[in-house]
């Protein structure tokens, strides 16, 4: 077989030139912030700034390129000869068998829940233990549209959501690594005492948002974004994400740490008092703060799970404080987030839009799953956008874009973890036939690897960025729970 290589690397996007020299075993390419070599014994040559090759492969035949970092003004760097490339391709196969192995689950669809399980350690930066959103930027939600963002961040609420999945199928080494992360960002309050809601995979806070507009962007669809403006938002949810967590680590994985405690204690103040505030809420608003129900669900949660923590490990605590605002909390939604005209829980006070997010509504223990305004709210939802709904050929809208403003222009597609959380909701209300229809036509849009975009188009294409954490997180708690329906005796 004819093949043909072609390296063309494009420094600190595209922006800084660089030196190309080939050498007898390579390449190397020099720029002011960073230095690559390429190795190989394939004869190279010069394209444009980059480097290509044409080599032909008989049966049994390999050829490796290695590319890495090197120093500035140094060759190639070392080669790897064909046989410890296809050592080290052993090592890493047996690698991944062995992490795999760790898996307790064994129910139905577990190559979807083990190729999930690996989609999230792979997404884990092993210094610091952080799992990213996905491992690109500015894959359009909408081909030719200006939802493009970057997700090379950890957000507070997916690491949370990921802790959970991964404790629920045996991989308690990397969720005591993700615990770490966490409570190193416990350490780490804003001046006011509140939590940033996201960072670097190192920790670093600020993440300034800027566009290249020298790229195109995937198929035209600027701009291109490096950074996200939504570092410096106000989030109120990503305190019940945490506490929720955290509480089901230390049921399920460990006990907490004192110091750890105190920490929590003080953002548990911070929640009683500012979860009244408006905020950009879970999908990261653009067109101004709301009092959005997801959120103050989540702050619901939050001191619900701070005192059972404080009760599970006798821990010092301002009960009565925490209990009464709970409690406020819980009466506020009931009166101000249900909507009489819709006959449903509804996206903001004051407003009349469905949101898929308040499907984890009996899944946080907030209200039963068969609660009367729960089982309408699910109604109202999987109803058609036509008739007021958001749900599509089986697919979850995160909203109504036309009738929720979000300060952007334009369309997006299904949201493949919302498709997931109804499979979840379906569940835990005794509809498990069409929970595993739902389940099972999902499975049908991985790709040829059983990866999933952040989005599902209207044609059954992946939109957004690739692969998605939140998605395979939520695949997995899916699988868990109409797994464990299907087994129970009602069902036989």
């Amino acid at each position: 077989m004819a093949f043909r290589m072609e390296c063309t690397p494009a420094f600190n996007y595209a922006r800084d030139a660089h030196e190309t020299v080939i050498g007898a075993e390579g390449a190397s390419f020099h720029s002011p912030s960073l230095s690559l070599g390429l190795t190989t014994h394939v004869p190279l040559k010069q394209q444009g700034t980059g480097v290509s090759a044409e080599f032909t492969l008989q049966k049994e035949e390999t050829v490796t390129f290695v590319l890495q970092e090197t120093e500035p003004g140094a060759d190639s760097g070392l080669a790897v000869t064909e046989a410890e490339a296809e050592e080290l391709f052993r090592q890493t196969v047996a690698y991944w068998h062995r992490w795999l192995a760790k898996c307790t689950y064994k129910g139905r669809w577990r190559e979807s829940v083990h190729r999930s399980a690996l989609v999230l350690k792979l997404l884990t930066f092993a210094p610091t233990g952080a799992i990213v959103a996905a491992p690109t930027c500015s894959l359009p939600e909408l081909v030719s549209g200006v939802r493009n963002w970057d997700y090379r961040y950890t957000w507070i609420r997916d690491s949370a959501f990921t802790l959970y999945s991964l404790l629920r199928i045996g991989f308690t080494e990397e969720a005591e690594q993700f615990m770490a992360w966490l409570e190193a960002r416990c350490h780490e309050l804003n001046p006011d005492g509140s939590l940033q809601l996201m960072y670097s995979i190192r920790g670093q806070h600020t993440l300034t948002e800027e566009t290249l507009d020298h790229l195109e962007g995937y198929r035209g669809s600027r701009p291109v974004r490096i950074g996200n403006g939504a570092y410096s938002q106000l989030q109120l949810d990503i305190y019940g994400e945490l506490l929720d967590a955290i509480y089901l680590y230390a049921k399920y994985g460990g006990p907490i740490s004192y110091d750890l405690w105190t920490h929590l204690r003080r953002l548990l103040s911070w929640v009683c008092e500012n979860w009244q505030r408006p905020d950009e809420g879970i999908w990261e608003m653009r067109s101004g703060r709301q009092s959005f129900v997801y959120s103050k669900l989540l702050c619901w949660v939050a001191l619900d799970r701070g005192l059972r923590l404080a009760d599970m490990s006798s821990f010092p605590a301002e009960r009565d404080r925490w209990l009464l605002v709970r409690d406020q909390i819980y009466e506020e939604i009931m009166a101000k987030g249900w909507s009489a005209k819709r006959q449903a829980f509804v996206q903001a006070y004051g407003g009349e839009s469905l949101d898929a997010s308040l499907l984890l509504m009996p899944q946080v223990f907030f209200v039963s799953p068969k609660d009367p305004r729960m089982l309408k709210t699910l109604e109202a939802i999987t109803r058609s956008p036509k008739a007021g709904g958001l749900v599509s050929n089986s697919l979850v809208y995160r909203y109504n874009v036309k009738l929720s403003a979000d300060g952007l222009t334009g369309e997006e597609g299904a949201f493949s973890m919302c498709t997931f959380w109804l499979v979840e909701a379906l569940t835990r209300v005794g509809q498990v036939d069409r929970a595993r229809l739902i389940f099972e036509q999902m499975l049908g849009y991985t790709n040829h690897l059983g990866l999933y975009a952040e989005e599902i188009g209207t044609s059954g294409e992946a939109l957004g960025n690739f692969p998605q954490a939140f998605t395979h997180l939520a695949l997995i708690s899916a699988a868990l729970n109409l797994d464990q329906a299907l087994r129970s005796p009602e069902l036989g």
